[in-house]
């Protein structure tokens, strides 16, 4: 470890996640494993704009009952020095300002008690002020601005080199963040996997007032190779002397409805129209930025400020891209990274600077940009104040979600303070009266043709900036998990995709209408759950804003989000009910369901028991596929939920369920249990149980109860986060121990694993005399979907795979919709019913209500 670069407590980046609003581009990024006090900011301050990155503490912490201790010192997870991490820490805010509005800056960071911690720290509530501050800063205005600072502020800025931030912020966005690279052609966006073995070298083109371009050869390694003083400055200052404008984003919207081919001379206007083919020029490419102002008798008063905006834009951002691309030439490097506040996110901006690139290079270059563009320099300040916590950070330590602009935590209102700290603002009001004023994309109109390459151009009149972002919808969020790891046991982790059907624009329309059919009885549970209120209701109303306007921007672009399948989608609407503090939409329904099911589990049991081996194991795969049908995610059977009580409907589908199947592939299973393995069982089983009351009770259970009868340990994986009505893991234990008080099995092998700790108190003991069972041991997942992403799997799962020989998926999000053709290193048996007459076509021409047992045993 490198001695600490000052006197505060050092920041803990193990593990860093994205968190954004609706209303704010760049997402914050959570830490984890951050619980001291630590300089709370840094500061990039530039010629035009200052970037701010702050931190927030967050005061969730994971939680670690009997249970979950009990099964982690049995899969040896305390034993290799395993780290436990609380799963949210903090995040990093992103803030800009102009330069000129310095004394906004500073009012910020004194309202926000940043000085102090923030205002949720402790120093903050003991009235402690803090001796001696040093806040990180970089860029010119860290040297310009320090007195001001110390005037105002009574701190000291400590400079940090503004080369060494650029590159470090960049480093850690591309090795950390999944998503964090893009391209951007012909208003279309693309997300790029970096191969963290093949990042370097690469060119870093940053744009701030000015352009700096730098070859990195890796961490700490690079050198400024050229630069430009043609940047966002230029573009600003000009744009400010020619139309007036009184902010960079009020030019950049400006532009937006602008047609530089009044102002500009085309190589049409010079060749009467045509191409000039013979050297690849099309018509529509510039020939003399500004060049036909030239030959006409006007003033400026004359142009429209639009056309100049864009005029100016186009002219700016072409030689950036030429001038990279030469330098990347010259190093023959193949990528060039673009950063920087003169991006900005604005689809014009990159469209331009990549068709340079790729005209220059003839398409053998590429350029890519951030989604924290302009906050690199800030971001490297930041993390100056502790850079080894970077080592241990992973790509499957972050989850990407999305942001559902719903900063309604706790009651409190989270965002710029308004002044009085407590005051009773209701956000979720303006929230809802709004609407879609807020969060629907831009409009587009018909395409029309300017500049260089014949771009298209929307033609909206509308007032809003349309950024790629288009209001932030399209910038994931990015939440640092430490506790996440690699399912072991996949394949190949590196061609591994969960989706087994990706959303092409005719396949959205149909999940479009689906989950858009579903979300009046989805909003009526939600609010049940919490108690039917006046602010349940309200956040109702605002979680369907939110929702609704992330499927209209998927309805518009279905890649916006990257690439994006239907496993996606479902857990974008889970993700949406708990940024709107809604945490268990479905949790009387399963009570219920739980209650009405164990009440038939007994007479289940011994039914079961009565029959021989080989047909109890049909019974009990029969058993699994009919109570699958429980499903309050399907409208087809909850429409069957009238038709009769649970053990009714149950009965029903399990007359239903006779062979054959849409895919049977019974007979191996039975021949892998009964004859391959009967005299070496399977060592440990891991059953992925889906939804709670039959399908779990009535289905997993007694399938977990068989295996265990052969001698197999059997680790039920369940949901880390409710997901409709699925079940949970802090809800299995209580499920098994009212079943375990009618079945000695269950019983036995869940005081070996540590499920009873509890729960049995009272109950007569009359088992103490038979041998000792193997485990069943309950984990989590890692999730709150109804679908799973093996990629990124809890660390108690991931160490209960280990020693797992066998492994069972139920139910159509985590074997149909995800991982119905993914590859295991061990045995996998996928059980589903088929509750959707489109996804049954899709996948097997077939109909709803058909069922798959799918068997793949390793050679």
């Amino acid at each position: 470890m490198l001695p600490r670069s000052s006197s505060r407590p050092q920041l803990d980046l193990s593990g860093a996640a994205i968190h954004g609003t609706l209303e704010d581009r760049n997402p914050t990024i959570l830490l984890p494993n951050q619980s001291d006090d630590i300089s709370h900011l840094a500061l990039d301050i530039g010629g035009s704009l200052i970037k701010l990155v702050y931190f927030s503490r967050h005061a969730e912490l994971s939680t670690e009952d009997k249970r979950k201790i009990s099964t982690k010192r049995r899969l040896g997870m305390f034993n290799g020095g395993r780290r436990s991490y609380p799963i949210l820490g903090g995040r990093l805010h992103f803030v800009k300002f102009e330069t000129g509005k310095l004394n906004e800056c500073l009012d910020f960071i004194s309202s926000k008690q940043l000085l102090r911690g923030g205002v949720d720290s402790p120093s903050w509530r003991s009235g402690a002020q803090p001796d001696n501050i040093v806040i990180k800063a970089t860029g010119g205005g860290a040297y310009k601005y320090a007195d001001l600072f110390k005037e105002r502020l009574g701190v000291s800025l400590e400079k940090e080199d503004e080369m060494d931030c650029l590159v470090s912020g960049a480093n850690f966005l591309l090795k950390a963040i999944r998503h964090e690279a893009f391209t951007h052609m012909d208003g279309h966006k693309e997300y790029v996997q970096i191969d963290q073995n093949d990042l370097f070298p690469f060119l870093l083109v940053n744009v701030g007032s000015g352009v700096s371009i730098i070859k990195v050869d890796g961490h700490g390694k690079f050198q400024r190779v050229s630069g430009t003083n043609v940047g966002g400055g230029t573009y600003w200052g000009l744009g400010r002397l020619m139309t007036k404008c009184k902010s960079f984003d009020e030019l950049l919207e400006l532009s937006q409805r602008g047609d530089n081919s009044t102002i500009d001379m085309l190589v049409g206007d010079i060749y009467g129209g045509l191409d000039y083919s013979k050297i690849g020029l099309s018509a529509s490419t510039i020939a003399s930025s500004f060049g036909k102002t030239i030959s006409e008798n006007k003033e400026l008063s004359d142009y429209r400020p639009e056309d100049i905006s864009l005029s100016l834009l186009r002219m700016i951002s072409y030689n950036i891209g030429q001038i990279s691309y030469l330098n990347a030439l010259r190093y023959g490097l193949k990528r060039i990274f673009f950063g920087g506040f003169f991006i900005r996110g604005h689809a014009y901006t990159m469209d331009t600077i990549s068709f340079a690139v790729n005209f220059w290079s003839k398409g053998e270059a590429q350029a890519m940009f951030l989604r924290h563009e302009g906050f690199l320099g800030a971001l490297g300040a930041f993390m100056s104040y502790e850079k080894h916590g970077l080592d241990d950070l992973r790509v499957h330590h972050l989850v990407e979600r999305f942001p559902m602009g719903a900063p309604y935590v706790g009651g409190k209102i989270h965002g710029p303070p308004l002044g009085d700290l407590n005051a009773k603002i209701s956000w979720m009001e303006k929230f809802v009266q709004k609407g879609t004023q807020i969060i629907a994309p831009v409009p587009m109109g018909v395409p029309a043709t300017t500049g260089m390459g014949g771009f298209e151009r929307p033609t909206s009149k509308g007032d809003i900036l349309r950024s790629d972002a288009s209001a932030a919808l399209n910038v994931g969020v990015l939440h640092l998990v430490p506790t996440l790891d690699v399912f072991p046991l996949l394949e190949d982790p590196k061609t591994y995709e969960p989706n087994t059907i990706d959303l092409d624009q005719d396949e959205f329309k149909y999940w479009f209408k689906v989950l858009s059919d579903h979300l009046p009885d989805l909003v009526d549970k939600a609010v049940a759950s919490e108690g039917g209120t006046d602010d349940a209701e309200r956040r109702g109303d605002a979680f369907v804003h939110a929702f609704s306007a992330h499927l209209a921007r998927l309805m518009e672009e279905p890649a916006a989000y990257g690439k994006f399948g239907l496993a996606n989608l479902l857990e974008l609407r889970e993700e949406c009910l708990r940024e709107f503090q809604f945490v268990d939409a479905y949790i009387s329904i399963k009570q219920r369901e739980n209650e009405a099911s164990l009440a038939v589990l007994p007479d289940l049991l011994m039914e079961l028991d009565t029959m021989n081996e080989e047909a109890r194991l049909l019974a009990l795969i029969e058993g699994v596929l009919a109570a699958n049908i429980f499903d309050w995610g399907s409208r087809a059977c909850v429409e069957l939920y009238h038709k009769g009580t649970i053990i009714e409907i149950y009965r029903m589908s399990r007359k239903k369920m006779q062979r054959p199947w849409r895919i049977d592939d019974f007979d191996m299973f039975k021949k892998r249990m009964l004859t391959d393995r009967k005299d070496q069982p399977y060592k440990r089983a891991l059953l992925f149980v889906d939804n709670s009351g039959a399908d779990v009770v009535l289905g997993m259970l007694p399938l977990a109860r068989e295996l265990l009868r052969h001698g197999t340990e059997v680790v039920l994986v369940a949901n880390s986060l409710p997901a409709l009505n699925d079940v949970t893991a802090n809800e299995l234990p209580e499920i098994i121990a009212e079943a375990s008080k009618h079945c000695g099995i269950l019983r036995k092998a869940a005081e070996a694993g540590g499920l009873l700790v509890d729960a049995m108190a009272g109950i007569q003991d009359d088992l103490k005399d038979a041998p000792e069972s193997v485990p069943l041991m309950v984990v989590e997942n890692g999730c709150g979907s109804p679908c799973i992403d093996f990629r990124q799997v809890s660390s108690e799962l991931a160490a209960a795979a280990k020693d797992a020989d066998l492994l069972i998926l139920e139910g159509m999000g985590r074997a149909l919709h995800t991982n119905l053709n993914a590859r295991f290193k061990c045995d996998a048996l996928k059980l589903a019913m088929v509750k959707n007459q489109r996804l049954a076509e899709k996948l097997f021409n077939g109909n709803i209500y058909d069922c798959i047992c799918k068997f793949e045993p390793i050679s």
